[in-house]
């Protein structure tokens, strides 16, 4: 999910390299410096003037090493590493916790960790998603796979079959909530974190749509 970078920040970089060996925070490394030569030159040039080409240059490594870690342009503006890690956070939640639960856990600490580590890059992402076509066709590419990964788990901790039809349904809600905060075209400057409160609020007590912010207070 994209998903999913100024410089990205320090912060998210050492959460991910955490645990890992030398060869893979190497790869980590990589990666950084791709994405991070791939803004500067966007913010330089224009994204459609900015080649695969420039980014390798001034990545100082070679156009077949950016194709071995993104498969495309867009790929290294969106991709990040959130999905994998909030999969492994569904993993670790609760046996038996009901399945709206956790993945209002879940979609919860991705936002808040986006908003911690990427609050200028998802702007910055927010913006080329809305211009171009290939960036929001890439968002609802990354959105769909995400979510047929969450509900195969979700179905796994339930007990239940991999295709279940609720199952897929709720993934299939809460996904669309999560696009509306990180990626609609709302005017609001509000924080992510509380947008998806709002989100998840509806989403649990939809009878609360059109009433007062204090008067959905103490639902959730």
């Amino acid at each position: 999910m994209p998903s999913t970078t100024t410089s990205a920040p320090v912060s998210g970089l050492a959460v991910a390299a955490d645990g890992l060996g030398l060869r893979e925070r190497k790869k980590l490394r990589t990666r950084h410096a791709i994405r991070e030569a791939a803004r500067r030159l966007i913010d330089e040039r224009g994204y459609d003037s900015t080649t695969i080409e420039q980014i390798a240059a001034a990545a100082e490594v070679s156009p077949s090493t950016v194709f071995r870690y993104f498969p495309s342009k867009e790929h290294i503006v969106l991709t990040d590493d959130y999905a994998n890690y909030m999969m492994a956070f569904l993993r670790e939640r609760p046996p038996g916790e009901p399945p709206l639960a956790a993945l209002r856990a879940v979609v919860t600490e991705m936002v808040r960790r986006l908003a911690e580590d990427f609050s200028e890059e998802y702007r910055w992402r927010r913006k080329l998603v809305r211009q171009i076509p290939a960036m929001r066709a890439l968002v609802g590419e990354s959105q769909d796979s995400w979510a047929r990964s969450v509900s195969e788990l979700l179905a796994e901790r339930a007990g239940l079959p991999a295709d279940n039809l609720e199952i897929h349904v709720l993934v299939g809600a809460v996904t669309g909530a999560l696009h509306q905060v990180l990626w609609g075209d709302h005017s609001e400057d509000t924080g992510l974190v509380e947008m998806l409160e709002r989100a998840m609020t509806v989403m649990e007590h939809p009878d609360t749509v059109g009433r007062p912010a204090d008067a959905t207070s103490g639902t959730v």
